[in-house]
C-alpha cells in the first residue's frame, strides 16, 4: 500500500506542475487586451529595439536547450553509470539540474515572466520526483533502481512537464516575430 500511495502522490506533484504551467500559459493569454485607438488616431505601439530581437531568441533557445538537458529521460543516460547507488545517482541528478539552471539564469532578462516561471517550476517539479522517488526506494537500491522508478512515472504520465514547457517557450518565441 505504501507504494501505491508513494506513486499516487508523485502523480499528483507531476499533474499539480503540468496544470501550473497550463495556468500561467492561459492566464497569460486572457489578459485584457489594450484599449483600441479611436478611428482617425495612432496606435500608440511599444518601441522596441531590433537589437534586442536576437538577444530573445537566443535566450529562448538557451531554455528550450535546457528543458531538454533536465528532462529526466535524456538526463538519466548522461548521469548513469554503473556501479552507482541511487543516492549517488539522485544527488548526481539534482546537482546537474542545478548547474544547468544556473548555467542559464541570466536568460530570464529577455524572456517573458511566464515562460522563466515555467522554467523554474519545471526544475523545482524534477527535483520534487527525483528526491520523492529516491525516498521510496530501500538504502541498498542501485542507480538503476531509481532510474527504472523515475522513467516509469514518465512512461504513464500523459503529457511530460519538459514537454509543456517547451511548447510555452516555442510559442512566445514565434511571437516574437
Amino acid at each position: 500500500m505504501g507504494n501505491i500511495s508513494n506513486s499516487t502522490l508523485l502523480f499528483i506533484v507531476l499533474g499539480a506542475g503540468v496544470l501550473a504551467i497550463l495556468y500561467m500559459t492561459l492566464k497569460d493569454m486572457i489578459r485584457k487586451p489594450e484599449a483600441t485607438p479611436a478611428p482617425g488616431e495612432k496606435a500608440s505601439k511599444p518601441v522596441v529595439d531590433k537589437s534586442i530581437l536576437p538577444l530573445q531568441l537566443q535566450a529562448y533557445e538557451r531554455l528550450v536547450l535546457l528543458v531538454e538537458r533536465i528532462n529526466l529521460q535524456n538526463l538519466i543516460g548522461r548521469i548513469f553509470q554503473p556501479g552507482l547507488t541511487a543516492i549517488d545517482m539522485q544527488v548526481g541528478l539534482i546537482q546537474t539540474i542545478k548547474a544547468e539552471y544556473e548555467h542559464n539564469i541570466a536568460q530570464q532578462i529577455y524572456v517573458s515572466p511566464m515562460a522563466w516561471e515555467a522554467v523554474k517550476t519545471l526544475k523545482e517539479q524534477t527535483i520534487t520526483i527525483i528526491n520523492q522517488v529516491a525516498s521510496q526506494l530501500p538504502p541498498d537500491a542501485t542507480a538503476m533502481d531509481l532510474n527504472k522508478q523515475i522513467l516509469e512515472i514518465f512512461l504513464q504520465a500523459e503529457t511530460s512537464p519538459s514537454e509543456l514547457t517547451s511548447q510555452i517557450l516555442n510559442a512566445e518565441a514565434k511571437r516574437l516575430f
